[in-house]
Protein backbone atom coordinates (compact mmCIF):
# COMPACT_ATOMS: atom_id res chain seq x y z
CA UNK A 1 0.00 0.00 0.00
CA UNK A 2 1.00 3.61 -0.49
CA UNK A 3 -0.24 6.69 1.37
CA UNK A 4 -0.03 9.95 -0.55
CA UNK A 5 0.17 12.87 1.87
CA UNK A 6 0.81 16.61 2.01
CA UNK A 7 3.42 18.60 3.91
CA UNK A 8 4.17 17.01 7.26
CA UNK A 9 4.51 20.40 8.92
CA UNK A 10 1.03 21.54 7.95
CA UNK A 11 -1.22 18.76 6.64
CA UNK A 12 -3.43 17.75 9.54
CA UNK A 13 -5.62 15.57 7.31
CA UNK A 14 -2.54 13.61 6.22
CA UNK A 15 -1.23 13.23 9.77
CA UNK A 16 -4.34 11.35 10.91
CA UNK A 17 -4.20 8.21 8.74
CA UNK A 18 -0.39 8.23 8.72
CA UNK A 19 -0.09 8.00 12.51
CA UNK A 20 -3.11 5.68 12.67
CA UNK A 21 -1.53 3.18 10.29
CA UNK A 22 1.90 3.49 11.88
CA UNK A 23 0.62 2.96 15.40
CA UNK A 24 -1.40 -0.07 14.24
CA UNK A 25 1.70 -1.63 12.69
CA UNK A 26 0.31 -1.50 9.14
CA UNK A 27 3.13 -1.31 6.58
CA UNK A 28 2.90 1.24 3.78
CA UNK A 29 5.02 3.39 1.51
CA UNK A 30 4.49 7.13 1.45
CA UNK A 31 4.66 9.90 -1.11
CA UNK A 32 4.75 13.54 0.01
CA UNK A 33 3.34 16.20 -2.32
CA UNK A 34 3.60 19.80 -1.18
CA UNK A 35 0.33 21.70 -0.97
CA UNK A 36 -0.26 25.07 -2.64
CA UNK A 37 2.71 24.92 -5.01
CA UNK A 38 2.67 25.09 -8.79
CA UNK A 39 1.79 21.70 -10.21
CA UNK A 40 0.94 20.24 -6.80
CA UNK A 41 -2.77 19.82 -7.46
CA UNK A 42 -2.07 18.15 -10.79
CA UNK A 43 0.19 15.65 -9.04
CA UNK A 44 -2.48 14.93 -6.45
CA UNK A 45 -5.16 14.46 -9.12
CA UNK A 46 -3.12 11.60 -10.54
CA UNK A 47 -3.90 9.73 -7.33
CA UNK A 48 -7.13 11.20 -5.96
CA UNK A 49 -10.30 12.15 -7.85
CA UNK A 50 -11.04 14.68 -5.10
CA UNK A 51 -7.78 16.49 -5.80
CA UNK A 52 -6.89 16.38 -2.13
CA UNK A 53 -4.62 14.46 0.20
CA UNK A 54 -4.42 12.06 1.89
CA UNK A 55 -5.25 9.18 -0.40
CA UNK A 56 -4.47 5.51 0.22
CA UNK A 57 -3.58 3.36 -2.77
CA UNK A 58 -3.98 -0.40 -2.35
CA UNK A 59 -3.68 -2.04 -5.75
CA UNK A 60 -6.65 -0.83 -7.77
CA UNK A 61 -8.34 0.62 -4.69
CA UNK A 62 -8.18 4.36 -4.00
CA UNK A 63 -9.43 5.65 -0.66
CA UNK A 64 -9.43 9.35 0.17
CA UNK A 65 -10.53 11.25 3.29
CA UNK A 66 -8.77 10.54 6.59
CA UNK A 67 -11.63 8.79 8.33
CA UNK A 68 -12.43 6.62 5.31
CA UNK A 69 -8.79 5.52 5.13
CA UNK A 70 -8.84 4.49 8.79
CA UNK A 71 -12.09 2.58 8.28
CA UNK A 72 -10.60 0.82 5.25
CA UNK A 73 -7.53 -0.15 7.29
CA UNK A 74 -9.76 -1.52 10.06
CA UNK A 75 -11.51 -3.80 7.57
CA UNK A 76 -8.36 -4.71 5.66
CA UNK A 77 -6.41 -5.57 8.83
CA UNK A 78 -8.96 -6.73 11.40
CA UNK A 79 -6.27 -7.87 13.82
CA UNK A 80 -4.53 -4.49 13.95
CA UNK A 81 -6.90 -2.99 16.52
CA UNK A 82 -7.61 0.18 14.58
CA UNK A 83 -10.85 0.63 16.57
CA UNK A 84 -11.58 -0.47 20.15
CA UNK A 85 -12.75 -4.08 20.32
CA UNK A 86 -15.64 -3.54 22.75
CA UNK A 87 -18.84 -2.48 20.91
CA UNK A 88 -19.83 0.44 23.16
CA UNK A 89 -16.29 1.82 23.16
CA UNK A 90 -16.04 1.36 19.40
CA UNK A 91 -19.32 3.21 18.85
CA UNK A 92 -18.16 6.07 21.07
CA UNK A 93 -14.80 6.19 19.28
CA UNK A 94 -16.51 6.43 15.90
CA UNK A 95 -18.86 9.16 17.14
CA UNK A 96 -16.11 11.42 18.45
CA UNK A 97 -14.00 10.74 15.34
CA UNK A 98 -16.87 11.83 13.10
CA UNK A 99 -17.36 14.92 15.26
CA UNK A 100 -13.71 15.80 14.74
CA UNK A 101 -13.92 15.19 11.01
CA UNK A 102 -16.91 17.49 10.59
CA UNK A 103 -16.43 20.17 13.25
CA UNK A 104 -14.19 22.54 15.14
CA UNK A 105 -13.93 25.04 12.28
CA UNK A 106 -12.85 27.98 14.44
CA UNK A 107 -10.03 26.04 16.07
CA UNK A 108 -8.84 24.77 12.71
CA UNK A 109 -8.87 28.28 11.22
CA UNK A 110 -7.20 30.09 14.10
CA UNK A 111 -4.68 27.43 15.10
CA UNK A 112 -3.38 25.77 11.96
CA UNK A 113 -1.29 22.66 12.52
CA UNK A 114 2.35 23.65 12.56
CA UNK A 115 5.13 21.47 13.93
CA UNK A 116 8.00 23.88 13.56
CA UNK A 117 6.27 26.83 15.29
CA UNK A 118 7.90 27.53 18.69
CA UNK A 119 5.08 27.18 21.24
CA UNK A 120 3.49 30.58 21.86
CA UNK A 121 0.02 31.70 22.85
CA UNK A 122 -2.31 33.63 20.58
CA UNK A 123 -5.66 35.26 21.28
CA UNK A 124 -8.55 32.98 20.37
CA UNK A 125 -12.11 33.91 19.45
CA UNK A 126 -15.00 32.82 21.63
CA UNK A 127 -15.83 30.16 19.05
CA UNK A 128 -12.31 28.73 19.13
CA UNK A 129 -12.30 28.77 22.93
CA UNK A 130 -15.56 26.83 22.87
CA UNK A 131 -13.91 24.31 20.52
CA UNK A 132 -11.00 23.94 22.95
CA UNK A 133 -13.40 23.32 25.81
CA UNK A 134 -15.34 20.73 23.81
CA UNK A 135 -12.18 18.87 22.81
CA UNK A 136 -11.08 18.68 26.42
CA UNK A 137 -14.52 17.42 27.39
CA UNK A 138 -14.33 14.72 24.71
CA UNK A 139 -10.89 13.56 25.77
CA UNK A 140 -11.68 13.60 29.48
CA UNK A 141 -14.93 11.65 29.09
CA UNK A 142 -13.34 9.03 26.83
CA UNK A 143 -10.43 8.54 29.22
CA UNK A 144 -12.76 8.30 32.21
CA UNK A 145 -15.21 5.91 30.56
CA UNK A 146 -12.94 3.74 28.42
CA UNK A 147 -9.29 4.56 29.09
CA UNK A 148 -8.46 2.25 31.99
CA UNK A 149 -6.33 -0.06 29.84
CA UNK A 150 -3.70 2.47 28.83
CA UNK A 151 -2.82 6.17 28.37
CA UNK A 152 -4.90 6.85 25.25
CA UNK A 153 -8.55 7.77 24.77
CA UNK A 154 -9.69 4.15 24.79
CA UNK A 155 -6.72 2.72 26.66
CA UNK A 156 -4.89 1.35 23.63
CA UNK A 157 -4.13 3.75 20.76
CA UNK A 158 -6.97 3.73 18.25
CA UNK A 159 -8.29 5.59 15.23
CA UNK A 160 -9.91 8.10 17.60
CA UNK A 161 -6.47 9.14 18.84
CA UNK A 162 -5.31 9.42 15.25
CA UNK A 163 -8.24 11.69 14.40
CA UNK A 164 -7.38 14.03 17.27
CA UNK A 165 -3.59 13.93 16.82
CA UNK A 166 -3.49 17.25 14.89
CA UNK A 167 -5.42 18.93 17.71
CA UNK A 168 -2.79 17.75 20.17
CA UNK A 169 -0.17 19.52 18.05
CA UNK A 170 -2.34 22.63 17.79
CA UNK A 171 -2.57 22.76 21.58
CA UNK A 172 1.23 22.36 21.77
CA UNK A 173 2.09 24.97 19.13
CA UNK A 174 -0.28 27.61 20.50
CA UNK A 175 0.43 26.82 24.15
CA UNK A 176 -3.24 26.24 24.89
CA UNK A 177 -4.06 25.97 28.58
CA UNK A 178 -5.46 22.53 29.43
CA UNK A 179 -6.34 20.48 32.49
CA UNK A 180 -3.83 18.13 34.11
CA UNK A 181 -5.52 14.95 32.75
CA UNK A 182 -5.57 16.42 29.25
CA UNK A 183 -1.90 17.39 29.55
CA UNK A 184 -1.04 13.82 30.55
CA UNK A 185 -2.90 12.48 27.53
CA UNK A 186 -1.08 14.90 25.23
CA UNK A 187 2.27 13.83 26.66
CA UNK A 188 1.44 10.20 25.90
CA UNK A 189 0.60 11.15 22.33
CA UNK A 190 3.76 13.15 21.72
CA UNK A 191 5.89 10.35 23.20
CA UNK A 192 4.73 7.86 20.56
CA UNK A 193 7.55 6.68 18.25
CA UNK A 194 5.27 7.36 15.27
CA UNK A 195 4.66 10.92 16.48
CA UNK A 196 8.39 11.53 16.84
CA UNK A 197 9.07 10.12 13.38
CA UNK A 198 6.53 12.47 11.79
CA UNK A 199 7.83 15.44 13.81
CA UNK A 200 11.44 14.82 12.76
CA UNK A 201 10.41 14.88 9.11
CA UNK A 202 8.22 17.97 9.59
CA UNK A 203 11.04 19.97 11.15
CA UNK A 204 13.30 19.17 8.21
CA UNK A 205 10.85 20.33 5.52
CA UNK A 206 11.63 23.50 3.59
CA UNK A 207 8.22 24.34 2.05
CA UNK A 208 6.66 27.42 3.63
CA UNK A 209 2.94 28.10 3.15
CA UNK A 210 2.16 31.69 4.21
CA UNK A 211 -1.55 31.07 4.90
CA UNK A 212 -0.59 28.57 7.60
CA UNK A 213 1.96 30.84 9.29
CA UNK A 214 0.26 32.99 11.95
CA UNK A 215 3.27 35.32 12.25
CA UNK A 216 3.72 35.82 8.49
CA UNK A 217 5.87 37.34 6.99
CA UNK A 218 7.98 36.09 9.88
CA UNK A 219 8.31 32.32 10.05
CA UNK A 220 9.55 31.43 13.53
CA UNK A 221 10.57 27.82 13.56
CA UNK A 222 12.23 25.29 15.78
CA UNK A 223 15.58 24.02 14.47
CA UNK A 224 15.64 20.62 12.84
CA UNK A 225 17.93 19.51 15.65
CA UNK A 226 15.02 19.96 18.08
CA UNK A 227 13.53 16.76 16.71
Amino acid sequence: MKLVIGNKNYSSWSFRPWIGLKAAGVAFDEEVISLYVEGGREQILKHSPAGKVPVLIDGEVRVWESLAILEYAAERFPGAGVWPSEPAARAHARAISAEMHAGFAALREECTMNFWRPPAKRALSAAAQANVARVQEIWTRARKSYGAGGPFLFGKFSAADAMYAPVVQRFVAYDVGVSAPVRAYMESMTALPAWREWRRAALRETWVIPKFEYDWPQVPRLPAEAA
